[in-house]
C-alpha cells in the first residue's frame, strides 16, 4: 500500500482539533560530548517507578506551554505500562526543592534511543540548563549499545527547539503533520495554556 501523503496544498482540520508540522531528526554517531554541565545546586537524578499522578504534574508544569498532550491522552494503563518499562528511563532536574525540568529517554528499540521527552519549566530557561540535560542525554544514549539517537519536535515546541536540536548534532531526515483533538477543549489542559496557539471552539449546533 502507498504511504497516505497529505496532499498539495490546504488542507481543512476540524473545528476542536489542532494540526502541527512535525520534524524527526536522527543522529548515527557518538559526537564529540559538549563540556557544558549543571550549575551548583542544580541537580537531575533519575524518577525510579514514577507514579502516574506525579508524572502527569510534571509533564502539565514543563510542557502545558508547549502543548504538550500526548502523554495525557493515555489511559492509566497505557502510560503505566509505559513508565513501568525498565527500558524507558525518566530523570528531572531539580533546583531549591522545585522541579524544574523533564527528560526522557525510550530504550524500547534495539538499537536505538528515542529522545522522548526534554524540557524546562518557563523560569528556568536562558541559563544553559537545556544545553546541560542535553549533554547528559546524549552521554547517556550513547553508552548503551546504540546506533542511532532520534528525537522530533513540533511547530508547537518553542521556536528555539528545533535549531537547538540541530546543534546539538542531530539532522532532519522527514516532516510529518500530526492533527488531534485540541486538549484546551477535551480538559487534558487548562484552556488558558499555550495562548500563542489559537484555540478554535467546536461550534454550536443550531437551535
Amino acid at each position: 500500500m502507498d504511504t497516505p501523503f497529505v496532499p498539495v496544498g490546504y488542507s481543512e482540520v476540524a473545528p476542536g482539533q489542532v494540526a502541527s508540522v512535525v520534524t524527526c531528526l536522527e543522529m548515527l554517531s557518538r559526537p564529540t560530548p559538549g563540556s557544558v554541565g549543571l550549575p551548583p545546586r542544580v541537580t537531575l537524578e533519575r524518577m525510579p517507578n514514577p507514579g502516574l499522578e506525579s508524572y502527569r504534574t510534571l509533564y502539565r508544569t514543563v510542557g502545558s506551554d508547549w502543548l504538550w498532550y500526548s502523554r495525557l491522552l493515555m489511559s492509566d494503563e497505557e502510560l503505566g505500562a509505559i513508565l513501568g518499562d525498565a527500558r524507558v528511563e525518566v530523570f528531572v532536574l531539580h533546583e531549591a526543592g522545585r522541579d524544574i525540568g523533564l527528560l526522557e529517554l525510550d530504550f524500547r528499540q534495539r538499537g536505538e534511543c528515542e529522545l522522548a521527552f526534554l524540557g524546562l519549566v518557563s523560569g528556568a530557561t536562558g541559563r544553559g540548563l537545556g544545553r546541560a540535560v542535553m549533554n547528559f542525554a546524549i552521554r547517556h544514549a550513547w553508552s548503551r549499545a546504540i546506533r542511532r539517537f532520534w528525537v522530533h519536535t513540533c511547530t508547537f515546541d518553542s521556536p528555539a527547539a528545533l535549531a537547538f536540536y540541530i546543534r546539538s548534532g542531530f539532522r532532519p531526515y522527514a516532516f510529518r503533520v500530526e492533527v488531534q483533538a485540541d486538549p484546551r477543549l477535551t480538559g487534558h489542559l487548562p484552556r488558558g495554556a499555550a495562548p500563542q496557539v489559537p484555540l478554535i471552539d467546536v461550534p454550536l449546533l443550531p437551535g
